[in-house]
């Protein structure tokens, strides 16, 4: 792990902490907590961590992990001969949709049941 991850770690599980205790995130506590913890870290990035954490609401932050996805992109838009090409794709997936559910029926009608 890199001097960077090990320092952003170290100040996220300090500014979770001081969060769940219910104490005000600021630099100095971070550093004193990542200090108690023996943990060796750059002195700035106590300060960015409490510079970020304060304009946001951390209970937010962690009830909305993954909600900020971008959602997914449309299709691009296909020259002019492709749509004959994908049209005839789209009727055989189509038609193996169809034919599978009747294989599907075969299958379950063996002559008895399951509890019989």
């Amino acid at each position: 792990m890199s001097a960077a991850d090990t320092a952003e770690l170290a100040c996220t599980y300090a500014a979770l902490i001081l969060h769940d205790e219910k104490i005000g995130i600021t630099a100095d506590k971070i550093a004193a907590l990542v200090e108690a913890a023996g943990v060796k870290i750059e002195p700035y990035w106590p300060a960015i961590f409490a510079r970020v954490l304060a304009t946001k609401n951390l209970d937010d932050l962690l009830t909305n992990v993954g909600g900020g996805a971008a959602p997914a992109a449309a299709p691009a838009a296909a020259p002019a001969g492709a749509p004959a090409k994908q049209d005839k794709k789209e009727e055989k997936k189509e038609e193996k949709k169809k034919e599978e559910p009747k294989e599907e029926e075969e299958d379950a009608d063996m002559g008895f049941g399951l509890f019989d």
